[in-house]
């Protein structure tokens, strides 16, 4: 239990130490902005497609479940609109996104970050003078801070429209009703809340996986298992800070 005590605060610590150097001013600003945006169109671009064609789904699904589970007599037939509208904004679109993407963008980053280590690209960034930590990571965190709300906004969006495509297609309750439903007590709120998280969770799976992938030590095994470190941690990082970010978020 001591050891894995220390064990863990070694790790916080080594973690803290990579992201001292990593936010440091970059030392060719230009070079900075070029990999800037490679990094938002590789990390955030990329990741579009499936962002938008999970969240049409399980909009959709959602949907179906409230349709299903509080039919009644006694509840207004705009309440399945509602309860989706809820579960998209307030939890699905922000954390539930956010792990899915800790998964795709995570291990992306650490293997990528792990390859350049064994074959010791790092080694001679650090060897011509380049602050690599800042170099490499800085432009990985800043552009999938962001692009996530852009994700996240996009997710809510096509959940919406999962919804109705169910209301459309499947039958599942009428597209009026639905709407009815997703305009009831709209609470402008709710949409900051999951943009606001969503910068968190975007800089905890950003910097979470560089770590881990900036600090391989070994050959190609370690790069695997860095990548699975990374994404495991990362997952764990978001479910952990959304406990304390919704509850601060609500009492503002």
């Amino acid at each position: 239990m001591v050891k894995l005590i220390v064990k863990n605060l070694t790790v916080f610590g080594s973690y803290l130490i990579l992201m001292g150097r990593t936010f440091r001013r970059p030392e060719r600003m230009r070079m900075f902005l070029k990999r800037y945006v490679k990094e938002m169109a590789q990390l955030g671009v990329d990741s579009i497609p499936i962002v938008l064609l999970i969240s049409f789904f399980i909009g959709a699904v959602i949907c179906i479940q409230m349709k299903l589970n509080i039919a009644s007599a006694w509840m207004p037939k705009w309440t399945t609109g509602y309860v989706t509208r809820e579960i998209l904004l307030l939890e699905f679109s922000s954390s539930i996104m956010c792990l899915i993407l800790a998964g795709k963008v995570g291990s992306n980053i650490a293997s990528e970050l792990g390859t350049m280590r064994v074959t010791q690209q790092i080694d001679a960034l650090d060897i011509m003078g380049v602050n690599s930590a800042s170099y490499l990571i800085l432009p990985k965190v800043a552009g999938l801070v962001t692009i996530m709300p852009f994700l996240v906004i996009f997710s809510s969006v096509f959940g919406i429209l999962g919804a109705y495509g169910t209301a459309f297609f499947g039958k599942v309750l009428s597209p009026q009703d639905l709407t009815i439903g997703l305009q009831h007590s709209f609470n402008a709120w709710f949409m900051w809340m999951s943009i606001i998280k969503s910068l968190f969770f975007a800089f905890i799976i950003a910097s979470v996986s560089s770590y881990f992938g900036y600090s391989v030590k070994g050959g190609s095994f370690e790069v695997g298992k860095a990548s699975t470190d990374a994404v495991v941690s990362s997952s764990v990082l978001v479910l952990f800070s959304d406990v304390f970010l919704t509850q601060i978020l609500s009492q503002i």
